[in-house]
């Protein structure tokens, strides 16, 4: 029987947009003088910023705090990147990971949500994240690079640390994220060596996988060397996997916020597409993306200087009532629903398509299993660090099947 235990306050999922539509009231630009940073709120002024990487650059090298380690890392990661190294790079990958090859992976989704369901069929409470959001993603992302089924358990492990936040404050400054970095230093050292004995493995007995693929990939007779490899692998973990799991998390703790949304989504599944999209609006796992300056600019009547640090705010811009009807109600019929979670232009999110495809997949057979699934109490709701990720590391939930 559920116990839901009553609560008249709001929980962290529901205070962040409001303190998002708070700050959009500032206007389309505001400088946040705690944090140091021009904050871009509306959303034309953030689909400006995103769509002119020659003015607001995701290189933020010259920025941030440098850890030798991490230099292996950002050779593959073009989201750090502009062009035109981005383009070359971008390209070359997307050589492998097609958009046919990510929807090719739908029966694979299923089998594997399959079996995590089918772990937990005798009991009534379990963490969905531990059952289902957290391993389902990284399984799809082990499977697709070709690691052995065996070693799925150390992607996990790299995961945990790399994107847990337990490092950091909830406004953390550049010390703090010196002292997180060389925390997860020796993961991504292990990490590294891990991927790269695996590449050179793949190019001595290539196999039908991801890895394989990004091996042979060639543009213009350039091929994509080892450590570019290992920076999209680290990027595919935060694409395909740390989306996923947020967003899944985000949902069910939203339908369930909203009484009325899962009955409606078990009796028609078709609206499951439409509902993952206006999760995605309503809690952007990354409300926040970072660019720098690159010259003198003037947004929104603010003289910004060059090597400026600015940030993308797509949490506020997604409720900005110039672009959406009701921007503050939850409404998973909405259409058409122009969100920027995914970004926007040249970056837009690589690895978009298979989030979608796994949050699709796994709500409509968690619809499909139970025929109840509530959250007891949202007291046990264990939360990620919102400087780092909109989402939750614990949710236990009831269900009941049909």
């Amino acid at each position: 029987m559920i116990s839901k235990q009553p609560t008249g306050e709001r929980l962290l999922l529901e205070e962040l947009p409001d303190r998002w539509r708070d700050i959009r009231e500032a206007g389309p630009v505001r400088y946040d003088e705690t944090q140091g940073v021009f904050q871009v709120l509306d959303h034309e002024a953030v689909a400006t910023v995103l769509a002119d990487p020659a003015t607001y650059s995701s290189d933020m090298s010259s920025l941030a705090p440098t850890q030798s380690d991490f230099e292996t890392f950002r050779q593959g990661n073009f989201v750090g990147m502009d062009p035109p190294e981005h383009r070359k790079l971008r390209t070359l990958v997307s050589q492998a990971f097609t958009p046919r090859v990510v929807q090719g992976l739908g029966p694979r989704i299923e089998a594997v949500c399959a079996r995590l369901l089918d772990a937990v069929a005798d009991r009534d409470r379990f963490d969905l994240v531990d059952a289902l959001a957290y391993p389902l993603p990284i399984i799809v992302i082990a499977e697709l690079l070709g690691i052995p089924a065996e070693e799925h358990r150390l992607f996990q492990e790299w995961a945990s640390v790399l994107f847990g936040g337990d490092q950091l404050g909830e406004a953390p400054d550049m010390a703090d994220l010196e002292r997180a970095l060389e925390a997860i230093a020796p993961t991504v050292r292990e990490m590294n060596g891990y991927m790269l004995d695996h590449i050179r493995a793949r190019r001595a007995a290539p196999g039908d996988d991801l890895t394989s693929r990004l091996i042979a990939a060639e543009v213009d007779g350039a091929r994509l060397a080892d450590q570019e490899m290992v920076g999209f692998v680290a990027l595919l973990l935060v694409a395909g996997h740390i989306t996923t799991t947020a967003l899944l998390g985000n949902a069910v703790v939203t339908f369930d916020r909203h009484p009325g949304t899962s009955a409606a989504l078990r009796a028609d599944p078709a609206r499951i597409p439409a509902a993952v999209e206006e999760v995605l609006r309503w809690l952007p796992p990354f409300p926040e993306l970072g660019r720098r300056v690159t010259r003198p600019v003037v947004l929104a009547g603010h003289e910004i200087a060059a090597d400026t640090l600015l940030m993308a705010h797509l949490g506020a811009a997604n409720r900005d009532s110039a672009r959406f009807q009701a921007p503050d109600v939850f409404d998973v019929t909405r259409h058409p629903n122009p969100h920027l979670t995914f970004g926007h232009g040249i970056h837009f999110c690589f690895g978009a398509p298979l989030a979608r495809l796994e949050a699709r997949i796994a709500l409509r057979m968690l619809h499909e299993r139970f025929r109840m699934l509530a959250i007891p109490s949202y007291e046990d709701i264990a939360y990620q660090n919102p400087a780092v990720i909109i989402g939750v590391r614990q949710l236990p939930v009831e269900v009941r099947r049909p």
